[in-house]
C-alpha cells in the first residue's frame, strides 16, 4: 500500500506531512463559511430548506476537494461559488422564473459543458473569445452583485419609492424603528469590520471568526431586545441525521425528478424562449465557473510559487477538469457551481504544495456534514457579513482594467455595472461583450473581433430580443 507521503510526492515537493495537515486545515478554517452562507441563500427559495442545501453543499465541496487533490496533486480547494450562488437564485430563480430544480439543469449542462471543453481542448478557445476587459471585470462585477446582496439581507440597504435603494434608518428618536430592528444591522456593521481587522492582523480563518463572534454578539445583545427569546427553541433538533433527510428529500436528484420539467415557464413563454434562456443561461454560468477557476488557480499558485517554469498551473487540465466533475456532482447534491476557492492560498501559505493537503479540506468538509444543527444558529446577520465582505475582496481585479482606455473602460464598466443594478451576472457580461463588438466594428477594428466573440455576442444578443 502507497503512503500518503508517497503518493503525493511531498518530499519530492519540499514539504511534510505535518505541513500539509496544517495546510490543509487552514484552507478549511478560511472558507468553511460558505457552509452556512449557501445554505441561507438557497433557503429564500420556495420549498428549498436550508438542512438540506447545508448537506448539499458539505458534500459538494468534499467531492471536488478531493477530486483537486487526487487528479491534480495541488492544495486547493472547492465549494459552491459566490458568484453562481447569487446567479442561480436571484437571476434564475427570481429573476427568470424557473424552479429550484429547472435550475439545477442550468448547472448539470454547465458540468457537461465544462467536461467537454476541457477533454477536448475548447476551452482555451472559448477562454480567449471573451474580451480581455470584460474578462477582468466579471469578477469585479460579481463582487459588487454579492457585496449588494448582502446589503439588502442584512437590512442596511433598503427599497426606497423614490431612489430605488435607500439606507436603512438608525434613528431611534425618531420613534419608526425599535432597538430590535437596529440591532441586527449593527452587528453586520460590527462583524465587517472585526474581519477586516482580523484579516490586516493575518489572523486564518477571519471570515469564519468573524461570523462565530457576530453570531455570539447577536444572541449576547438579544438579551436587550423584548421577546427575542420567545419561542425561541420551537422546531429546534440537534439530530445531526435530520438534515441527511431534509437532503435525500428536498435535493439530492431533483435535477432529474424534477429538473426537467419546464411546464411552469412555459404556461408564459414559449418554447423559443425556453431554448434561448437555456443555451444562454448555461453559457453563462460556464463563463462565470471558467474565468473563477483559471484566475483562482493561477492566483493560488503564483502566491505559493507553485507555477511552473513556463509561469503555468500544473495539472492544468486536470484541475480544471475536477473542477468539471464537481460541479456535475454539485447539480446532482442540489447546489450550484463548484469552483476552485482563492482562500486556498491561506493554506498555501503555511506551506502547503501537494494534493494531501486538499485531502485534509475535503476530509473536514465530510465532518462538517454532522454539525449542521451549530451551523443553523448563525443568524443571517452575520452571514450578510461574509457576503459583504467575499464582495469587497473581488473587486481587487479592477485595477487591472485600463480606465483610461475608451474601448476597454466601457465594455469593462457596463460588465461591472449592470450586474448589480440590473441582479443578473449574464446581463453584465452580454452588455460587456456586445459593447465590446459594437465599439471594434465603428472603430474600424473589426478585424480584431474573434469569430466566437462574434458568436456569443449573437447569442446574448438573442436572448434580449427573444426573452427580456
Amino acid at each position: 500500500m502507497v503512503s500518503p507521503e508517497k503518493f503525493f510526492h511531498v518530499k519530492e515537493a519540499g514539504s511534510t506531512v505535518k505541513t500539509e495537515v496544517l495546510a490543509g486545515v487552514t484552507t478549511f478554517m478560511t472558507m468553511a463559511y460558505i457552509l452556512m452562507v449557501n445554505p441561507g441563500i438557497f433557503s429564500e427559495l420556495p420549498g428549498v430548506s436550508y438542512n438540506a442545501i447545508y448537506i448539499a453543499t458539505a458534500i459538494s465541496a468534499c467531492i471536488g476537494t478531493v477530486l483537486i487533490g487526487l487528479l491534480a496533486n495541488l492544495p486547493l480547494a472547492q465549494a459552491a461559488a459566490m458568484g453562481s450562488i447569487a446567479f442561480f437564485v436571484y437571476t434564475v430563480c427570481f429573476g427568470f422564473g424557473l424552479s429550484y430544480a429547472n435550475a439545477l439543469v442550468m448547472i448539470l449542462l454547465d458540468g457537461v459543458l465544462f467536461i467537454l471543453l476541457t477533454v477536448t481542448g475548447l476551452r482555451k478557445k472559448i477562454f480567449e473569445a471573451i474580451p480581455t476587459s470584460v474578462r477582468v471585470a466579471i469578477p469585479a462585477g460579481i463582487g459588487l452583485f454579492i457585496a449588494f446582496i448582502g446589503l439588502k439581507d442584512s437590512g442596511i440597504v433598503v427599497a426606497d419609492p423614490s431612489t430605488f435603494v435607500g439606507l436603512a434608518s438608525f434613528n431611534l428618536l425618531s420613534g419608526n424603528v425599535t432597538w430590535g430592528d437596529i440591532m441586527p444591522l449593527l452587528v453586520t456593521l460590527a462583524a465587517l469590520i472585526a474581519i477586516a481587522v482580523l484579516t490586516c492582523r493575518q489572523v486564518k480563518g477571519a471570515v469564519l471568526w468573524g461570523m462565530l463572534g457576530a453570531t455570539a454578539l447577536y444572541y449576547l445583545l438579544g438579551l436587550t431586545v423584548p421577546g427575542f427569546y420567545e419561542g425561541f427553541t420551537d422546531g429546534m433538533n440537534f439530530n445531526p441525521f435530520v438534515a441527511f433527510g431534509d437532503f435525500a428529500r428536498h435535493a439530492f436528484g431533483k435535477v432529474f425528478t424534477e429538473g426537467f420539467d419546464f411546464s411552469s415557464y412555459l404556461a408564459d413563454h414559449s418554447h423559443m424562449e425556453l431554448a434561448v434562456l437555456i443555451a444562454t443561461t448555461a453559457l453563462a454560468f460556464c463563463l462565470v465557473d471558467m474565468f473563477d477557476t483559471i484566475g483562482t488557480l493561477y492566483g493560488a499558485c503564483a502566491r505559493g510559487n507553485l507555477l511552473t517554469e513556463k509561469g503555468e498551473v500544473p495539472n492544468m487540465d486536470r484541475a480544471m477538469l475536477a473542477d468539471a466533475i464537481a460541479t456535475t456532482a454539485g447539480a446532482v447534491c442540489g447546489t450550484s457551481t463548484v469552483s476552485s476557492y482563492v482562500e486556498a492560498s491561506a493554506g498555501i501559505a503555511e506551506g502547503g504544495k501537494t494534493g494531501l493537503a486538499a485531502m485534509v479540506t475535503g476530509a473536514l468538509f465530510f465532518v462538517s456534514m454532522f454539525l449542521s444543527p451549530i451551523a443553523m444558529l448563525v443568524p443571517g446577520c452575520a452571514t450578510a457579513a461574509a457576503l459583504i465582505y467575499v464582495g469587497i475582496m473581488m473587486m481587487n481585479c479592477a485595477r487591472s482594467i485600463d480606465w483610461l482606455k475608451t474601448e476597454d473602460a466601457v465594455p469593462a464598466f457596463l460588465t461591472l455595472a449592470i450586474m448589480p443594478m440590473t441582479y443578473n451576472i449574464s446581463y453584465g457580461i452580454a452588455f460587456g461583450v456586445i459593447s465590446y463588438a459594437l465599439i471594434s466594428v465603428f472603430t474600424g477594428k473589426a478585424r480584431d473581433v474573434k469569430a466566437g466573440t462574434w458568436v456569443i455576442a449573437a447569442l446574448f444578443a438573442v436572448m434580449f430580443f427573444v426573452t427580456h
